[in-house]
């Protein structure tokens, strides 16, 4: 891992790697990030042997960043991008038209992204031209104020969940404050894996409501972790050892069941040295998805529809007691 281009030290403003010119490295990267752009640029070139097998064939989103400017996420291909960055056409429901999205293929177009202020790497549970997912993830989210420990014990319901299940899974942290528990699986389309999550994450529930809760609506969680069944399906999911934008940036680390109990999310940066696990050798092979626990999936309502629903029946409520 590098150590970083740090105050003091002495760095060059321009580069070349692999054929991508890099250009303001000692600049920092962001506003608030207390970050050069060098230190985004060398991170992701020394993990490029392991993202990139991780983003390569997936439909691309960006996170990026420029100084005096909000974050902002980016779905379609830059105007003016080498010929040699790889793209994929799909279908943008929110601008009702084809895009462009960047297939991260090797480690030449992952400098590009970094030299563009790329910092997170989103990807979905399916490769380009692929029917079915690859797939799905349980996404602990704790409450406001939470200390870590409480994750990792809603993490290990989940686990707990997953064997009961007659399933494994691999856990890494989000580079916020929670947790990803990721299942690869096959043979399934997407629908039954969104219902197979939503059943996966009641069945962690029923293990102990006190600690976690499926509620999605924040106000209902009452202090518990939020096992979010939602980033499955046609959703992204912040991949292994991508940076998150917050101070310093935090990489979504993969830990491994043994070591969680050991680590905190601000353990592992951009500058930080090394993981105590390797993602390919955490996750497990591809699993066939249970027909009971699919089953009980379709009998969940989608957690955002019934969210929508409950808010605009709440309104009702608010309205006619208004009204009395």
């Amino acid at each position: 891992m590098p150590g970083g281009r740090g105050r003091g030290t002495v760095s060059l403003v321009e580069e070349e790697r692999d054929g991508v010119r890099l250009t303001s490295l000692d600049q920092p990267l962001g506003d608030g990030l207390d970050v050069t752009k060098g230190d985004l640029v060398d991170y992701l070139d020394a993990v490029a042997d392991r993202i990139v097998p991780l983003l390569a064939g997936r439909p691309l989103s960006v996170k990026r960043v420029r100084p005096g400017q909000p974050p902002f996420m980016q779905r379609n291909v830059s105007k003016g991008a080498p010929d040699w960055v790889r793209t994929v056409p799909v279908w943008s429901e929110g601008s009702h038209r084809e895009i462009a999205q960047v297939l991260c293929d090797d480690r030449r177009t992952l400098l590009w992204l970094a030299n563009q202020r790329a910092v997170e790497f989103h990807v979905p549970f399916f490769r380009a031209g692929d029917a079915e997912p690859t797939g799905l993830v349980l996404d602990l989210d704790p409450p406001e104020g939470a200390d870590f420990a409480m994750v990792v014990r809603a993490a290990r319901l989940v686990r707990q969940a997953l064997e009961d299940s007659g399933l494994a899974g691999a856990v890494k942290t989000s580079g916020s404050k929670g947790v990803h528990v990721v299942v690869p699986v096959a043979g399934s389309p997407f629908e039954d894996v969104a219902a197979a999550t939503r059943a996966l994450a009641a069945r962690t529930e029923r293990l102990d409501p006190e600690l976690a809760t499926t509620a999605y609506i924040k106000a209902d969680r009452g202090g518990r972790v939020f096992v979010d069944s939602t980033r499955s399906g046609q959703s992204t999911i912040v991949a292994a050892y991508s940076p998150r934008i917050r101070p310093g940036l935090p990489v979504s680390a993969p830990v491994g069941w043994a070591a969680l109990d050991d680590v905190r999310p601000e353990d592992f940066t951009v500058r930080s040295q090394g993981f105590p696990s390797e993602w390919a050798a955490e996750l497990p092979e591809p699993q066939s998805l249970p027909d009971d626990l699919v089953a009980e999936g379709h009998t969940i309502p989608i957690a955002r529809v019934a969210a929508m629903h409950e808010g605009k029946r709440r309104k009702r409520e608010r309205e006619a007691a208004d009204d009395g």
